[in-house]
């Protein structure tokens, strides 16, 4: 069984090319993928989730 691979902020910056305001705006409005609690004070996304928004950004939907 693979399991699914977390990414942190800095990482989904740079490959989405997206600034840190306009990541949390876009989940905010449903339209990214949404963050993943770690830990108290840390959060992260599916890799899977960024790689399919990345792939359609403007047809995004979250997985049913």
């Amino acid at each position: 069984m693979s399991k699914e691979r977390l990414i942190r902020l800095p990482e989904v910056r740079l490959r989405t090319g997206l600034s840190t305001a306009t990541i949390y705006r876009k989940v905010a409005a449903g339209v990214f993928p949404p963050k993943v609690q770690i830990s108290m004070n840390v959060v992260g996304w599916y890799e899977s989730d960024i790689d399919r928004w990345i792939e359609n950004p403007t047809g995004w939907r979250a997985a049913a």
